[in-house]
């Protein structure tokens, strides 16, 4: 472990370093995530790049007294490491350790606990408030990136927050990048601060000037005051944040740790709330990671010496986005809609080879739904590809916008049920809960790439309202060789009077299960749901013929498609065994998925210890 870092007991402790010995810190601080991430995978561009910005937060503000809260949170290794979590941070993002994102439960320089876009400045706002009410004089500052910004709740959070008078600091985090590449008028719009100096520099210039002349009396000090403010007008004249009521100063450089130090240190003294223009390279001193920003925002394991990516192979994405692709060239309403991740939910070809008919529209996913209701009121066929959690955003939209309307919209639910290593905030456990209380609604949770194919067809050509179709994270699991992916509502796997009920990724386990009683004389058939919403009328009926039932839904237990099920068969006169297997409280720690499986008791062995004790 390098020297000194690992002097660094606590974070006031970097005041004391020279800027030498700062710069030196960033290159370590730099060799350690690298090195880290290398093994567990995370976030790694984002987070090289802000590793000079959070050496500086931490000379000026004191994050045990200060609030210091980061956008989305993919960016505060650094932070992590430097707030007392160096010796625990190479069990990053791995079951039980450290998670990848700011965490309330993990530190108490974790203010707030983060993982979506453009949350910062409201949550900042409301801790600064409060402060204020409670005579506390410490300062809130929020950390945004320019992708997060284009988020509506930023400029929720930017219109409220320029009413403030003092101690509240918005640093603008410009790399031009969200995890795709920034779209939009924002991006435009930025773009042509980055052209121009910063007043701070003029200012400090005049200031250091001024040092040097003797005897300057308040009048001569007053006149060049007066001139300073004249030309600062010139510089920057007005802009968006400074008619929302905010200083804005900048852009200035954001890998020079001494003047942002500086910088953060002259913005404490400013009675208003201030918005620093902060420029950044993503994936900074990491070639492999500068040159190819995309593929290691977030990344798993690779080597460190070549940049070779571990291939993972297909996965669910993939074969959604080129099936999509193939259904646009024979259907001309088709089109895709993205907020921001072109390239996470595997939508890359189809923007090349359908580009008037791709849309992204940046971190907006309440505009993503509303904006596709108005394609689909003139007749196209929008399929709005967005992660699980991501949608949760929207849910006001898809009930009355597209619903309330009768419209047909494809929402693909990507990332649903447990996702891994990024944990609570990106587990897509609520989805199907959420969803099926939309009327009208139809809900597809395929098992395998050819189901997502079947799904999306049946979608495109059956369905004539809003249509939800959720699909895991990574690749297909395994599947039976004696079973086969019908188009069906709902299959039937294997035979008995004791019936496992399940949907999507999890049949699997749930086969395997199935498979290894049959060799111990115990029968037990699985009841696959395709469509998992409405129910359908075939499985009630099936499992009514069955003695005992056990729900394994990967999923939210509270108001889930198990619930739902239940509910209809006890309707029916059902007088059997019946036990829900499902996400009991929500939310879920980080790990990769067979441990949370198995935590969650869904694994093929817990599934068959259940089985049996019914």
């Amino acid at each position: 472990m390098s020297n000194i870092l690992s002097s660094l007991k606590s974070p006031d402790m970097i005041n004391n370093l020279s800027e030498n010995e700062k710069v030196e810190l960033c290159t370590e601080l730099r060799k350690r995530i690298i090195e880290t991430v290398s093994e567990t995978g995370g976030h790694l561009a984002s987070n090289l790049g802000v590793i000079e910005l959070t050496v500086a937060l931490l000379s000026a503000f004191d994050p045990y007294k200060d609030s210091i809260i980061f956008d989305v949170g993919h960016q505060v290794y650094a932070y992590k490491i430097l707030t007392g979590r160096n010796e625990k941070f190479s069990t990053l993002r791995t079951y039980g350790g450290i998670s990848g994102f700011p965490s309330r439960e993990e530190s108490d320089c974790d203010p707030f606990t983060t993982g979506h876009s453009s949350t910062s400045i409201s949550s900042a706002l409301g801790i600064s408030v409060a402060n204020t009410i409670r005579n506390d004089d410490a300062y809130t500052v929020a950390v945004i990136g320019d992708g997060s910004l284009t988020g509506g709740l930023a400029f929720e959070g930017l219109n409220n927050a320029g009413r403030l008078k003092k101690n509240f600091i918005v640093i603008l985090n410009d790399n031009e990048m969200a995890i795709s590449k920034n779209v939009g008028s924002l991006a435009t719009y930025l773009g042509y601060f980055r052209t121009r100096p910063g007043y701070i520099k003029f200012k400090e210039s005049i200031e250091s000037t001024m040092e040097k002349i003797p005897l300057v009396g308040k009048f001569s000090a007053s006149v060049i005051r007066g001139i300073k403010n004249g030309i600062k007008e010139d510089i920057y004249s007005k802009n968006i944040f400074t008619d929302l009521g905010f200083a804005y100063y900048g852009p200035f450089d954001g890998h020079d740790v001494e003047k942002l130090s500086r910088t953060l240190k002259n913005a404490k003294e400013i009675d208003k709330p201030i918005l620093i223009h902060v420029r950044t390279v993503k994936g900074k001193g990491f070639e492999y990671a500068e040159e190819n920003p995309n593929i290691f925002h977030g990344v798993g394991r690779f080597d460190i010496n070549s940049g070779e990516v571990k291939k993972a192979g297909d996965n669910f994405s993939a074969v959604f986005g080129r099936e999509l692709t193939r259904l646009a060239f024979g259907n001309k309403n088709v089109c895709a809609v993205t907020a921001a991740m072109c390239e996470g939910t595997g939508l890359t070809d189809f923007q090349k080879k359908h580009s008037d008919r791709f849309f992204d529209v940046g971190i907006a996913e309440e505009h993503a739904v509303t904006f596709s209701a108005g394609l689909a009121r003139k007749g196209m066929v929008p399929f709005f590809a967005v992660y699980s959690t991501f949608l949760q955003r929207a849910y006001d939209n898809l009930i009355h916008d597209i619903a309330l309307q009768n419209l047909k919209a494809v929402i693909c639910v990507d990332r649903a049920g447990v996702v891994g290593e990024d944990g609570r905030t990106h587990h897509g456990m609520f989805d199907a809960a959420y969803l099926k209380s939309i009327p009208t609604i139809a809900i597809y949770s395929p098992t395998s790439f050819d189901e997502l194919k079947t799904a999306m067809s049946r979608a495109l050509n059956e369905e004539t309202s809003l249509t939800a179709i959720r699909y895991p994270r990574g690749s297909e699991l395994y599947k039976p060789e004696d079973f086969e992916t019908s188009a069906k509502d709902f299959d039937v796997y294997g035979e008995g009077d004791t019936a496992i009920i399940t949907y999507g990724r999890i049949f699997s386990n749930c086969a395997i299960a199935s498979g290894e009683l049959k060799e111990e004389n115990i029968k037990v058939k699985v009841i696959k749901l395709n469509k998992i919403y409405p129910i359908p009328s075939g499985a009630v009926t099936e499992a009514l013929n069955c003695k005992k039932l056990l729900f394994v839904e990967e999923g939210s237990k509270n108001g889930g498609i198990a619930e739902s099920f239940a509910l209809k068969l006890i309707e029916e006169g059902y007088s059997g065994k019946m036990k829900i297997t499902a996400a009991e409280k929500g939310f879920v720690p980080h790990g990769n998925m067979q441990q949370l499986l198995k935590e969650l008791k869904m694994d093929k062995d817990s599934i068959k210890e259940t089985l049996k004790s019914l």
